[in-house]
C-alpha cells in the first residue's frame, strides 16, 4: 500500500509541475512569431511536456487514486468525493491546455499572453484545495 501510495505521490507532482509550467510556455510563446525557430522551439517543448510527462501522470494518478481509495475502504466519503471532483476539473484543464496546445502548434493561437497568465492560476486552486481535502477529510 506504501509503495502504490508512493507512485501515486510521484505522479500528482508530475502531472502538477505540468499543468503549472505549460501555461507558462504558452504565455512565452505568445511573444514568439509564428514560424519563428523560437515558436518552433516552443512547439517542440509543449508538445514533449504534453506527451511525455503531463499525459502519462495523468493517467498514473487515474489508476493509483481510485485503488488507494478502495484499499483503504473510503469510497465513498464526501471529502473524497468532492476531491475525485476536483481532480476531473483538473483532468478537464489539462484536455483543455491540449487544445491550446494544439493551436499554437497549428499558428491558430488568438489570445493575448494575459489569458494564459489568468489561466495558469486554475491548477493551483485546484491543487489546494484537494490536498486540503486528502490531508484534513474534513467530511
Amino acid at each position: 500500500m506504501l509503495w502504490l501510495k508512493a507512485l501515486h505521490i510521484i505522479a500528482v507532482i508530475s502531472w502538477m509541475a505540468g499543468l503549472l509550467y505549460l501555461p507558462r510556455l504558452y504565455v512565452y510563446h505568445t511573444g514568439a512569431k509564428p514560424g519563428s525557430e523560437l515558436s518552433e522551439t516552443f512547439k517542440v517543448m509543449e508538445l514533449r511536456l504534453f506527451r511525455t510527462i503531463m499525459t502519462p501522470a495523468m493517467i498514473v494518478v487515474w489508476i493509483t487514486g481510485p485503488a488507494l481509495a478502495w484499499l483503504e475502504g473510503v469510497t465513498l466519503a464526501a471529502w473524497l468525493l468532492l476531491k475525485l471532483a476536483l481532480v476531473v476539473g483538473l483532468t478537464g484543464f489539462h484536455y483543455v491546455l491540449g487544445r491550446w496546445r494544439q493551436d499554437f502548434a497549428s499558428d491558430r493561437n488568438v489570445r493575448p499572453s494575459r489569458f494564459y497568465r489568468i489561466a495558469n492560476e486554475v491548477p493551483t486552486g485546484l491543487m489546494i484545495v484537494i490536498v486540503l481535502l486528502a490531508v484534513l477529510k474534513p467530511f
